[in-house]
């Protein structure tokens, strides 16, 4: 049994469809990279995972549980947990009190506790008394990391965590994950970058227009494939 599947998953926003049909799976202890071009409904399925966007309650299996449409908060108590596009964190908090804003909705102890996200990234713990805007992009995007994890999930989603980040910050952040991974936490990442994503996925899906348009392992797909499925042809 996987551990997170999807089984004709569609996301409204009004009259509008983002996703149409969409079927992932996600195998425990695995990364797992979704990919594809703006508007292709990358953020849309997160949000529907992560129980931010309604959608029917057999649409999404958590060990076999159907989950959808479940809210945010009670998302994460299930054991998924979001690091949003953007980081979004608290700008008036320091960064110890957005790392513990993320255990609030813990309820399963796996292992990551505020000294074990401080051994992760020291810097933080250096600059933990710091208001949250203070601190550089890619360091804020570390405290968002942190964040999600300390609500112990037994998935980690990652929506666009390398978008504005340096080329060395990119490669700091999915270090992070490899280690993150070994520690056995799944991990799920929607990705522009395609260097980085098929460099740290085990399998990747391809969306275009709201449909899954490509799925396999990176070693097994084609550059002109995975071109012709984000981009709609072949270059």
């Amino acid at each position: 049994m996987s551990l997170l599947t999807t089984h004709g998953l569609e996301v409204f926003y009004g009259d509008f469809q983002a996703l149409f049909g969409v079927d992932v799976a996600v195998e425990e202890g695995e990364t797992v990279a979704i990919i594809g071009a703006n508007g292709a409904g990358k953020s849309s399925f997160m949000n529907a995972l992560s129980g931010l966007a309604p959608t029917r309650r057999d649409a999404i299996l958590l060990a076999g549980e159907a989950v959808g449409g479940t809210p945010a908060y009670d998302m994460v108590k299930l054991g998924i947990a979001l690091v949003p596009e953007g980081r979004r964190l608290f700008p008036s908090l320091t960064v110890e009190e957005n790392l513990l804003m993320g255990s609030s909705g813990r309820t399963v102890e796996r292992g990551w506790t505020l000294p074990v996200v401080y051994d992760f990234f020291p810097v933080l713990r250096e600059r933990r008394r710091q208001l949250a805007p203070t601190l550089s992009g890619g360091q804020q995007q570390l405290v968002a990391i942190g964040r999600a994890l300390m609500a112990n999930p037994r998935i980690l989603l990652c929506d666009e965590i390398s978008l504005g980040l340096s080329p060395a910050m990119v490669q700091t952040v999915y270090q992070a994950l490899a280690a993150i991974k070994a520690r056995g936490t799944t991990i799920l990442i929607v990705e522009q970058d395609l260097r980085a994503a098929l460099a740290a996925a085990d399998r990747i899906y391809c969306f275009m227009e709201g449909r899954v348009s490509l799925a396999g392992r990176p070693a097994e797909l084609s550059r002109d494939a995975i071109q012709a499925a984000y981009f709609g042809t072949a270059r």
